[in-house]
């Protein structure tokens, strides 16, 4: 059975097919049902996923804190790669917003999309036109206005499904 989140994961992906950025953001709260709805988008479109986490620390482990800044695009962007998918999605994601790492995710997700479907489970919220990953203060936090992306909250209070933003 495919829930409500999941059917607009999937018409998100549809809208965003001709987009600059290829790019959806399943947004919510830690344990609020992302990881199940994409394992269930996954399953009935029969698209990859990816637990970002996992595989990029995996390879991660063999380079020093100074290379690991370095690297970590590249490697995930040859982990996106090697699923061999229009579309991939990406889950726990949260190493990307580590700050030894001194990434963008934002920035980051956005060019994985530029030649491919990227579908991506953000931990944190949304507000109109706001995207943010933790509190104001935390040292990992992150707030974007206009995010350039498709946005599918799983707060089912939120007052939208799906935001589309971004060029053509």
């Amino acid at each position: 059975m495919i829930d409500a989140v999941a059917l607009r994961v999937i018409n998100a992906v549809r809208a965003v097919r001709d987009q600059y950025y290829k790019l959806v953001l399943v947004v919510g709260p830690a344990r609020t049902g992302k990881t199940a709805s994409l394992a269930a988008v996954a399953n009935q479109c029969g698209w990859r996923r990816l637990n970002v986490n996992l595989r990029v620390s995996e390879q991660l482990l063999e380079f020093t804190q100074k290379q690991r800044k370095v690297r970590v695009a590249a490697i995930l962007d040859e982990l996106v790669r090697a699923e061999n998918s229009s579309v991939v999605m990406l889950d726990n994601i949260e190493l990307l917003f580590a700050s030894e790492l001194e990434l963008d995710p934002l920035r980051l997700l956005q060019g994985l999309s530029r030649n491919l479907t990227i579908v991506a489970a953000w931990p944190g919220t949304v507000d109109v036109d706001c995207l943010t990953y933790a509190e104001p203060g935390h040292p990992e936090a992150c707030r974007y206005s206009s995010p350039q992306a498709c946005i599918v909250s799983v707060d089912t209070a939120a007052a939208f499904d799906v935001v589309p933003t971004g060029a053509n």
